[in-house]
């Protein structure tokens, strides 16, 4: 299933086919009881030419760095928050149903939920590392099985349930961040506990690379993988900024 969430990070684009810069001041304005955001004085809108009417002022002074910090040409992909809000605002509202299925299906092959068979070392960090947040999860009413290898293991439809009643019960933008950083995790249960504040979202990156940083410490680390990591970074961080209101 395809769902409306934004692309990862890319380099290397071809400038030619961005759109120049065509703006020289980026302000955040009071909107009724929201804000906005002006270029040169004209409102911004997203993709769609939809009004971009935005309830934060932290929301919009994040979006306002984004176009305040580009160069001759605009790269969409160095602007992760504005990228979220225009599918948030254009894409979400007719999309919840898939949306929500997506949160439904990454229950059923949470990362957390699949410990190595070997070595201990590894098998231990994964249990004090992974193991408080699937507690946690149970806590919030979803139970997970865990398992070792990589064969599927059977999650409850209790557990699946709650899982889509959360995301049902979030706001557009929520449901748009919730859904995007857990495909980013592979972990419905780090997205959860990320948008439910109980998790920062850099330390939730890191356990999503637990097994990553295991093999790194082992081998060492690919440069192309280092340079995914470094974009994840980059982008994670950003978004971090629309989980404060």
């Amino acid at each position: 299933m395809t769902t409306p969430t934004p692309p990862h990070k890319g380099h290397g684009k071809d400038k030619s086919r961005l759109n120049r810069r065509f703006y020289k001041d980026v302000e955040v304005e009071p909107h009724h009881q929201a804000w906005q955001i002006k270029l040169d004085g004209r409102a911004l809108k997203t993709a769609a030419k939809n009004a971009l009417i935005i309830p934060s002022k932290t929301h919009a002074q994040a979006i306002a760095n984004e176009w305040s910090t580009q160069k001759t040409h605009i790269e969409p992909s160095t602007m992760p928050c504005t990228r979220l809000y225009n599918v948030a605002i254009d894409q979400t509202p007719s999309s919840r149903p898939a949306l929500i299925a997506e949160a439904r299906k990454y229950a059923q092959t949470d990362l957390l939920c699949y410990h190595a068979t070997d070595p201990q070392a590894l098998q231990e960090r994964q249990k004090n590392q992974w193991g408080p947040w699937v507690k946690w999860a149970g806590e919030q009413g979803a139970n997970f099985n865990i398992t070792q290898g990589i064969i599927a293991v059977p999650q409850a439809e209790e557990t699946l349930d709650k899982v889509a009643d959360y995301a049902a019960h979030l706001d557009d933008l929520g449901l748009t961040l919730f859904v995007h950083i857990t495909s980013i995790f592979g972990s419905v249960i780090l997205g959860w506990a990320v948008t439910q504040k109980a998790l920062g979202i850099m330390e939730a990156l890191d356990l999503s690379r637990l097994d990553e940083i295991w093999q790194i410490e082992q081998w060492g680390e690919d440069e192309l993988a280092k340079e995914r990591v470094i974009n994840l970074t980059e982008e994670l961080r950003a978004l971090g900024a629309l989980l404060e209101i």
